[in-house]
């Protein structure tokens, strides 16, 4: 795949912290439009901090930080939903509303996304679910279908407004190597569709099945594979 030459996250000397605790320094990267790269460490290592960072949910206090073309380091909270728009963030604990149907629970994202006329919501929502092969869920509750199809509901959730960069924390943390495989493959998919990702996860297992770009978290450092390669 060829990729854009404007980088859709662009990190230089970034420092990430967590309350008043340093868990990054020295964080220098960039992903580039239709890139997958992974980013892997062990629990605490700092991908989750890294990731709420990148849709300003953390503050950046030290480094140059730009995502989705917005400076996050001088990013005012009335530019936070917009730069939301952009991305779309995919969580390892769902965060479904438990008491909404699906398409509810996608209806809810595409109004508070300024989304008014009704017939294209379904249309969306229908689109973005037969896309993650769910195309008969949408009266459904989320607690009537499996962990692998929630997750499923959560990345279409994520693509509603065709972000440019997906970024998924430990999406396949809760469910079992063989729906865990599945949900790679479809994270394969949508890349291959023009989408970027960024995927955090603890399970190296999965990196087995891909020769994507690796990010590794590890004793307070980001250590980027691809520059290690160009080093050596």
């Amino acid at each position: 795949m060829n990729f854009s030459s404007e980088p859709i996250i662009s990190a230089k000397e970034v420092s990430i912290f967590q309350d008043n605790s340093t868990v990054l320094t020295e964080v220098n990267f960039e992903i580039k439009k239709g890139e997958f790269v992974f980013m892997v460490g062990r629990t605490g290592s700092g991908k989750s901090s890294l990731l709420r960072t990148l849709y300003a949910d953390l503050p950046l206090r030290l480094g140059d930080l730009t995502v989705a073309d917005i400076d996050i380091r001088g990013i005012k909270a009335k530019q936070i939903p917009l730069l939301r728009r952009k991305l779309g963030i995919i969580f390892q604990d769902f965060q479904l509303f438990q008491d909404r149907t699906v398409g509810e629970n996608l209806a809810f994202v595409l109004r508070a996304t300024g989304w008014k006329d009704k017939a294209k919501m379904k249309a969306r929502q229908a689109d973005v679910l037969m896309r993650v092969g769910l195309g008969s869920v949408n009266n459904k509750m989320p607690y009537q279908l499996s962990g692998g199809e929630q997750q499923r509901v959560v990345i279409a959730r994520a693509l509603l407004n065709e972000p440019l960069i997906l970024l998924a924390d430990e999406p396949t943390g809760n469910l079992d190597p063989e729906v865990s495989n599945g949900i790679l493959d479809l994270f394969k998919q949508i890349n291959r569709s023009g989408t970027s990702i960024l995927m955090a996860t603890h399970d190296f297992s999965l990196l087995d099945r891909s020769t994507y770009r690796v990010l590794k978290c590890q004793q307070g450092k980001l250590v980027d594979d691809s520059q290690v390669t160009a080093a050596g």
